[in-house]
């Protein structure tokens, strides 16, 4: 498994649990870092199955 693939895996749920936390306390600052964080972490753990795919292909 490729490095991205779980450092992504831990940014989506690090921005899952700011996002919750954010909604729970009302901090709509911490809420929309925790989406940036989730968003982040996708894009990662996808250009990581990317590159496994591409390894594999080869």
């Amino acid at each position: 498994m490729d490095n991205d693939r779980a450092e992504g895996s831990m940014k989506t749920i690090k921005g899952r649990v700011k996002e919750g936390l954010g909604k729970a306390l009302g901090d709509s600052k911490m809420e929309a870092e925790g989406k940036m964080d989730k968003a982040e972490g996708k894009v990662q753990n996808t250009i990581g199955g990317m590159k496994d795919a591409l390894r594999k292909s080869t």
